[in-house]
């Protein structure tokens, strides 16, 4: 499992306060949906979390920084449990997923970072690092836990394992994306039985998904 803090760990001073840090995330969000990428300050988030401006700027540089890390600890509570087989081991990322991009505070923040990154490279990295990376984890237990079962062949070559990781995750990903905050359609049980379908059997299992 990955870490929920800031990577901005090498800075010097008083130790981190698990406390104020999940006060400042949760205030984050919480403005983020109430006022909108443009009005955020973090003197607006500071005031919100009860702690002084200096606090925010000891964790994070800035208000991208910030609402980066305000969105990679929601997808952190992301779960893979083992339910015996890779269809439903994906059906249930993938419901959850989606159940986490309902919520206003995920879609709100998303949506703003996505759309700010497109103009900031440093900011685009920092998603990938802080989301996108963590979150391939998911993919990796999935892999491992199918290849056990018999489902999946075993590849031992690291840099094939590595692209066929990321080409899941970026399907994944970008299908339930696309659907829920692009398209507004419902990640229901039927589009997400299809989904999984073609992921495992390819394009002649759909027309077969119940």
């Amino acid at each position: 499992m990955c870490s929920r803090t800031s990577p901005r760990t090498s800075r010097t001073g008083r130790p981190r306060s698990t406390e104020a840090d999940a006060a400042i995330l949760e205030a984050t969000r919480a403005a983020l949906v109430e006022l909108g990428w443009s009005k955020l300050t973090m003197g607006d988030v500071a005031t919100r979390a009860g702690v002084a401006k200096t606090t925010l700027y000891r964790r994070w540089a800035n208000k991208n920084e910030l609402v980066v890390d305000a969105v990679a600890v929601l997808f952190d509570e992301l779960e893979l449990p083992d339910l015996g087989s890779l269809r439903a081991d994906i059906e249930y990322v993938v419901l959850q997923f989606a159940a986490l991009l309902e919520r206003p505070e995920t879609k709100t923040a998303l949506m703003a970072v996505v759309a700010e990154s497109t103009r900031d490279e440093p900011l685009r990295e920092r998603i990938r690092s802080s989301i996108v990376e963590r979150q391939k984890r998911l993919v990796l237990d999935g892999r491992r836990r199918a290849q056990l079962r018999g489902e999946l062949p075993v590849d031992r070559d690291p840099v094939t394992v590595e692209a066929t990781d990321g080409l899941i995750f970026d399907v994944i990903a970008g299908a339930v994306v696309h659907r829920a905050l692009v398209s507004a359609e419902p990640v229901d049980g039927d589009w997400v039985a299809r989904l999984s379908a073609l992921l495992v059997g390819g394009l002649g299992a759909v027309a077969a998904a119940p």
